[in-house]
C-alpha cells in the first residue's frame, strides 16, 4: 500500500509508529533550496501536523550517485530542521538526537525521519 502524499519531488507520510518520514528526490549543493520547498509542501499538500512537545530524534540521509556533492551536512540539517519546525515539533531546540549522514544510493535525494522520543 502506498501511503505517501506526493507533490513534485517531495513526498511524506506518517508511519504506523507515528514517525514523520520525508523524501525529496534530486540533489542540489544549495542547502537553502530545501527549506522553502518543504515548507511549501507542508503548507499546501501534506495534512497539517500538530507540533508536538518533548524531545525528538531526527535522522537525515543524503544519498548520491557518483562523486559526493560539495555540501556541508550541517547546513543541510539546519535547512531541513527549519522546514519541519512548526509542523512536526514546535521548535528545533526540541531535537535531542540528530544523525546526519551522506552515503551512496541508487537514486539521489534526501531522506528524513522525525520521531518523538519516549
Amino acid at each position: 500500500m502506498d501511503d505517501w502524499i506526493k507533490s513534485g519531488k517531495v513526498r511524506a507520510r506518517i508511519t504506523d509508529e507515528g514517525a514523520l518520514e520525508v523524501r525529496c528526490f534530486g540533489l542540489t549543493t544549495q542547502a537553502k533550496y530545501y527549506k522553502p520547498l518543504l515548507r511549501e509542501f507542508f503548507r499546501k499538500d501534506f495534512t497539517r501536523l500538530r507540533p508536538g512537545h518533548g524531545d525528538y530524534a531526527v535522522h537525515i540521509v543524503m544519498e548520491y550517485t557518483g562523486d559526493p556533492p560539495w555540501m556541508d551536512l550541517d547546513n543541510l540539517a539546519k535547512a531541513l530542521l527549519d522546514s519541519v519546525s512548526g509542523n512536526a515539533f514546535a521548535d528545533d531546540h526540541q531535537v535531542a538526537r540528530l544523525l546526519v549522514e551522506r552515503r551512496v544510493g541508487e537514486r539521489e535525494g534526501i531522506y528524513m525521519r522525525v520521531e518523538a522520543m519516549d
